[in-house]
Parts: C-alpha cells; sequence; structure tokens
C-alpha cells in the first residue's frame, strides 16, 4: 500500500529567492565588490579578484582545494548563508585538470601519460598524449569537463543555503533580419553553459549606468537573462548606487525572504 498523500490544493512556495544564481558581467563592472557586501557571504576567489577589496573570502587554485576549503566550511557546522564563486568561467578551466584525473581513472584512460622506452615515468617530465584533455580524439574530453564542473558545482551547492555563480560575458554574433549583431553570453562552453544556467534559478546581467549598477534579468536580442522567482522575473533591479560619498547595496531585492 502506498505512502504517498496526494495534494488536493496547490502547495505553498518553499521559497522565494533564488537558491542559485548566476551573475555575468563585462569586466570590471564590480561584482566582486556588490559579492562583498552581500551578509555572511564566502567569496571563493578562484583568479584574485578579490585583493583589493575588504570581504569574507577564500582563495583556491585547484578542486583539491575548493575540496579542503568545503570540509574545513563542514567541520565549522556550515556558517555561511551564501557562497559566491569568483568566477565560474574559472573554475571551469580549472576543472580541466579534474577531468583529467577522471578520464585516468577509466580503463581507457590508463595510457593517458607518456612512458619513457624502458616503461617509467619521470615524475619531472610527465607528458600528456594529446596535450590536454580537451584534444581527446571525437570530443570525449568535453564529457569529462561537463561531468567535473557539475560535481564540483554541486558539492559546492551542499555547503550554504544558496550560492551564487559570478561570471564573464562571451561576445557571440546572432542573425537578426539578415544581419548579424553581438549577443552577450555566459562564457563557458557550449553544453556546459546549458547545463549550469539550467540548474540555476536566476540569470542575471549586471550592468554600469552612471552611478548605479543594475541587475536585469530581462532577456533581449544581445542579452541572455531570466529568473524564475516572481519578483526577478523580467525585472531591473538597482543593484547599488553611489551618491556622493556613500555606497549602499540593495541585496533585499533579489534576496526577500
Amino acid at each position: 500500500m502506498s505512502k504517498i498523500v496526494l495534494p488536493t490544493a496547490k502547495v505553498t512556495a518553499e521559497t522565494k529567492s533564488p537558491k542559485n544564481l548566476i551573475i555575468f558581467s563585462k569586466p570590471k563592472v564590480g561584482k566582486t565588490s556588490l559579492i562583498a557586501e552581500l551578509p555572511n557571504c564566502l567569496i571563493l576567489d578562484l583568479e584574485s579578484g578579490s585583493d583589493y577589496v575588504d570581504a569574507i573570502k577564500l582563495k583556491a587554485t585547484s578542486v583539491q582545494e575548493i575540496k579542503e576549503i568545503g570540509q574545513a566550511i563542514i567541520e565549522a557546522g556550515k556558517p555561511y548563508q551564501y557562497i559566491a564563486v569568483d568566477t565560474i568561467t574559472a573554475l571551469e578551466a580549472m576543472c580541466v585538470k579534474e577531468a583529467e584525473r577522471m578520464y585516468m581513472s577509466t580503463p581507457m584512460g590508463t595510457g593517458w601519460i607518456k612512458k619513457k622506452p624502458d616503461g617509467s615515468i619521470d615524475p619531472a617530465s610527465l607528458k600528456l598524449k594529446y596535450g590536454n584533455v580537451l584534444n581527446l580524439p571525437n570530443g570525449q574530453g568535453y564529457g569529462y569537463l561537463r561531468d567535473a564542473i557539475v560535481r564540483t558545482i554541486e558539492y559546492i551547492k551542499t555547503l550554504a543555503p544558496r550560492i551564487i555563480l559570478l561570471g564573464h560575458v562571451k561576445d557571440a554574433q546572432i542573425e537578426k533580419s539578415g544581419g548579424e549583431v553581438n549577443s552577450m553570453d555566459l562564457d563557458l562552453t557550449g553544453k556546459i553553459k546549458r547545463i549550469v544556467s539550467s540548474q540555476s534559478d536566476a540569470i542575471g546581467y549586471l550592468y554600469r549606468k552612471g552611478s548605479e549598477n543594475i541587475l536585469t534579468f530581462k532577456t533581449k536580442d544581445d542579452v541572455t537573462c531570466g529568473a524564475r522567482p516572481t519578483h526577478l522575473r523580467n525585472q531591473d533591479i538597482v543593484l547599488s548606487e553611489l551618491k556622493g560619498e556613500k555606497f549602499s547595496t540593495h541585496w533585499d531585492k533579489v534576496y526577500i525572504d
């Protein structure tokens, strides 16, 4: 006999704010400075972008270091409300080595590292047969890269209730009315971008207008954004503003509960 109780009315939403948020922008717009103003947010700095910012932050240069930071967070009782990955673009590059490790653990990858004629390996001169796992025949390496980055992000999601992925802009060409125009999108590789984006609750593009930083969730011809939470859907959020000497942020417009 099934113990499942079928609902007879609408089930109340569990949360109104995004659990998984992506923010991307052009360089030097101020993503890191804005994140530093979000209370109880740990910045995982993967490209030394926080050197000039006062923030709750830790640097990592490898997936292994991210796991070590994660273990420390777990042992401390997961004290952070938010964890921001700065940047997801750098994380993808970092995961190439993790993808190589994953490939080497498979039967096909046992011969990944070249050996000397005598069959021995010189640790000081390790060489990869294809130079990089992404150069494997038939694009096999990208599958391992996708697995590596998805697993790493899923691990980070276990460390705090809300995760923010910061990213860079990638310019692309799209056809419109018989001509081509520039389109700004998240700088990730093909299928990885689609997977990461589909697993996010909101994707916002950050840009500067005068003394304001605006986070838009409006999808247009030249930028791809969107949001599931109703208070963000198709909205422009003034995330920060500078009035005289006073700099203020408005994260409460994004995280409303």
